[in-house]
């Protein structure tokens, strides 16, 4: 134990001598750390945003949509008038409810109109008739008002629910609740207005299919025997006229684990009853997010491969350092040789050494990994404001960071076995030297 304590007080003296050599040895330790944990809460951060994200739209739900097929895509042009019919029909709705009947749940979605207005302010969206229980299964959240309810749909009630930018653009001086809202040429009572949705961007506005902030929500009656299943768009001179009787079906398996089986079976029902699915598509958000999941792995697999190059790179540097340490000590290390000091003192004397400048710049790249990852989360959704650079960043970017204990633990761990590693070889090269040559190296 005596030998022990005496090895490291004489390595942290040498180190403590020669203070701005140690610093700049240990800076690689340093930097190859703070890139392992910064890069790793970067992307832990993004696939984290994407997660959610998926997982917003309920990773136990199965979407059916209808999608305008090919041919009818291509069948207007100019200033002509054409029609089609496609999609999902309410005998393909009965069809699904008969196959499912274990499923939590079968939300429907139909879509109607083509313009909101208010007064003079109009915006292209759509409406959507749907069943109260839409809230739940597309975890929707009310800011005020209401939802839904039974009673709107048994009385076929003229009253709407709208999404938050809805609220912003049509109604931005006064409180939407109570508000007339027109529908193309219906007009409708707002009862209640959600909560911003996160899938307004990104991954998950692809995913949806639109910004689900610009959505409102009237009884699934009301859209059946007052708008009918004819939507008409106008564009200029031409218009467009389409014929769906469900746009969307949310189906919501009992469990996870169910639902790659449940999705399977409603693909082949719908491939039966629309051979080739031209005018259907379906979307699992929870097969998403498995891809997305293992996407993010690899993605955090590289970045940590990029970062451990910087420990590799530090790690060459503290042996380089060391190996010249090594020839301007030399005549240090014949006097300990001469004095008694085996070869066995003089290596742990240098392993002592470096691993004390791993610890040591392991430790500080910790502690500028955690503090860089905060920073850069708190900076970015602020650099809009900056009046030279402000014009180069959205007022919504952000860059979300999530720091990882096993990306800390991990980037200590291999910073100190690497200064280790490389630490050997300058120390056995110190204990070969020849007492009798290096007591004469000048």
């Amino acid at each position: 134990m005596t030998f022990l304590l005496e090895t490291v007080k004489l390595g942290l003296n040498n180190l403590r001598l020669h203070m701005l050599r140690s610093v700049l040895t240990a800076l690689g330790i340093i930097l190859g750390v703070t890139a392992v944990i910064t890069m790793v809460s970067i992307g832990e951060g993004s696939k984290r945003q994407a997660l959610d994200q998926l997982e917003s739209l309920g990773a136990r739900n199965i979407i059916v949509r209808s999608q305008q097929p090919p041919d009818a895509a291509d069948g207007g042009g100019g200033r002509r008038a054409w029609a089609s019919r496609y999609g999902i029909t309410r005998e393909d709705l009965v069809a699904l409810r008969a196959n499912f009947p274990d499923a939590e749940a079968i939300v429907p979605l139909k879509s109607v109109g083509s313009q909101l207005l208010n007064e003079e302010r109009r915006i292209t969206s759509q409406a959507f008739g749907t069943t109260p229980e839409l809230r739940s299964v597309a975890n929707l959240r009310v800011a005020r008002g209401r939802y839904l309810t039974e009673a709107d749909l048994a009385g076929r009630e003229m009253v709407g629910v709208i999404g938050n930018e809805i609220a912003d653009k049509l109604f931005p001086f006064t409180d939407p609740l109570g508000e007339m809202l027109r529908i193309d040429d219906k007009v409708i009572t707002i009862v209640g207005v959600l909560t911003p949705v996160g899938l307004s961007g990104g991954a998950g506005a692809a995913l949806v299919g639109r910004d689900m902030n610009l959505d409102v929500h009237i009884p699934i009656t009301t859209a059946e025997s007052v708008f009918g299943d004819l939507v008409v768009r106008r564009d200029g001179g031409s218009f467009q006229a389409s014929e769906v009787q469900i746009q969307e079906v949310f189906i919501v398996s009992t469990g996870r684990d169910q639902v790659m089986n449940d999705a399977e079976r409603a693909r082949r029902l719908m491939t039966v009853r629309h051979p080739r699915l031209t005018d259907i598509t379906l979307i699992v958000p929870y097969e998403l997010l498995e891809s997305a999941r293992k996407s993010a792995m690899t993605w955090n697999l590289v970045l940590g491969f990029i970062a451990g190059i910087s420990l590799v790179v530090g790690g060459i540097g503290i042996m380089n350092i060391m190996l010249a340490s090594v020839t301007e000590r030399t005549r240090e290390i014949g006097i300990r040789r001469a004095l008694g000091a085996t070869r066995k003192h003089i290596v742990w004397q240098f392993l002592v050494e470096t691993g004390v400048l791993s610890a040591i710049g392991g430790l500080v790249g910790i502690a500028l990994g955690v503090g860089l990852s905060l920073i850069v989360e708190w900076t970015v959704p602020r650099l809009h404001q900056l009046p030279a650079v402000g014009i180069w960043f959205e007022s919504d970017a952000s860059l979300p960071t999530q720091l990882t204990m096993w990306s800390i633990f991990l980037s200590f761990g291999v910073a100190a076995a690497t200064g280790l590693l490389f630490g050997i070889y300058p120390a056995i090269v110190a204990a070969r030297q020849d007492p009798i040559v290096a007591l004469r190296h000048d």
